[in-house]
């Protein structure tokens, strides 16, 4: 005989949880499965383990979805500033970072603690350790009062529900349990997914760019970074690997293999009016020395390699400032690639939003099934966007499983 309940979710994970809460505070009988041994840890590694749990400004266009509508109703009807609420309501100290990124001044456990407590409150069943093996749509009963929809067998037990959610997330970071199991929910019942591929990652590099660029490793600076369809301003990062930092995992999300991505190396300053303000102030000044005081001595290196660094500034013409400002304001790589999904922090693609409800996160054509979180095709930048995400589908769908 199967255990019966209102809602079963899939993933014990932001979205799950968040869902699960608003589902069991409506007096639904709520159990979240998961085939892990401990909920959330997603959660706990966010923000460096203090969780970017939200930001202060959330729009759609922090958003990459095939549907650009598609997340508006979901983050206007919860938005960062209700989970804030719901935060400040457990007296999670908190605090804002750059770009109106909020951090726990704790552990990221803080966050995820309240979330358990929320469900513990609404009499929601977590059950981890417990992968599913299989789902079977019942037929529905003509004149029947039986809401029963779904069956979901487990090694421990087959369970029935009216309403099931899929919750488990994209492909990132397999090391802590990611896999395609929601995707493959979505095939066995026609649903389409956009390819998925990895986001908020660093590049790799081409061979010989790697050659050049592996004595940079360590060096951080501010640059703005251009892809064909993104520009983002904030720190880059040399690595043995390639290049990171939070600019270059923004425009990954964005990046398509192949591409070539524009480097400016002083987004802050116009480097030929430097050179020229220099040559009047400073004429016996090396173009070497006057870049050292700009930016690291490693990078400067490598960029002045075939110009003419050791002549005194007064001896150079303004084609030299010119081809100069352009190998700092204007250097194009073509990466050899990502790091993949082991160190992206998100999925970019998922379940087809234009097959599911923006209001109550149902899929069109089958009765019952929903999906949230980052399996859906909604991709947020970095900067809590992606968690934001997680409250705002989970509650919403909570309110009608």
């Amino acid at each position: 005989m199967a255990d019966i309940f209102d809602v079963v979710i899939i993933g014990a994970g932001a979205s799950g949880l968040m869902c699960a809460a608003q589902a069991g505070k409506r007096k639904k009988k709520v159990l979240v499965l998961d085939h892990g041994d401990a909920p959330g840890r997603k959660i706990l590694m966010s923000g460096g383990g203090r969780s970017n749990f939200t930001n202060k400004q959330v729009r759609a266009d922090h958003y990459i979805c095939s549907n650009p509508h598609f997340c508006k109703s979901a983050i206007s009807r919860y938005t960062s500033q209700d989970f804030v609420n719901l935060v400040d309501s457990y007296g999670i100290p908190h605090q804002e970072r750059g770009h109106g990124q909020l951090f726990c001044e704790g552990s990221a456990s803080q966050i995820l603690d309240m979330l358990l407590t929320e469900c513990c409150r609404a009499e929601v069943k977590i059950k981890m350790n417990t992968p599913v093996k299989k789902i079977e749509k019942l037929p529905s009963k003509m004149n029947s009062n039986n809401p029963v929809q779904f069956r979901i067998y487990t090694d421990s037990g087959e369970i029935d529900t009216a309403s099931l959610v899929i919750a488990t997330g994209g492909v990132s970071i397999p090391g802590v349990g990611a896999t395609p199991f929601g995707y493959q929910v979505a095939a066995q019942f026609d649903i389409p997914v956009v390819p998925p591929r990895p986001g908020l990652v660093p590049f790799t590099l081409q061979p010989a760019d790697k050659t050049i660029l592996q004595p940079l490793a360590g060096i951080s600076v501010d640059a703005r970074v251009s892809s064909p369809l993104a520009v983002f301003s904030e720190k880059l990062l040399f690595t043995h690997r390639g290049l990171s930092g939070p600019v270059i995992l923004q425009v990954s999300s964005y990046w398509q293999p192949g591409q070539t991505i524009t480097i400016d190396l002083l987004p802050f300053n116009n480097l030929v009016d430097t050179l020229k303000d220099k040559q009047g102030s400073h004429p016996k000044k090396q173009l070497k020395s006057i870049l050292y005081a700009l930016l690291p001595k490693r990078l400067v290196n490598i960029r002045l390699e075939g110009f003419p660094a050791d002549r005194p500034i007064i001896s150079l013409s303004n084609s030299h400032f010119s081809q100069v400002a352009s190998a700092f304001h204007e250097w194009q790589i073509k990466p050899g690639g990502t790091e993949g999904n082991r160190t992206a922090e998100v999925t970019v693609g998922g379940v087809d939003c234009n097959q599911i409800s923006s209001k109550t996160m149902e899929a069109r054509k089958v009765s019952g099934l929903f999906f949230i979180g980052e399996l859906l095709d909604v991709t947020g930048w970095l900067g809590g966007y992606n968690l934001q995400w997680a409250w705002s589908s989970g509650f919403c769908s909570g309110l009608y499983v």
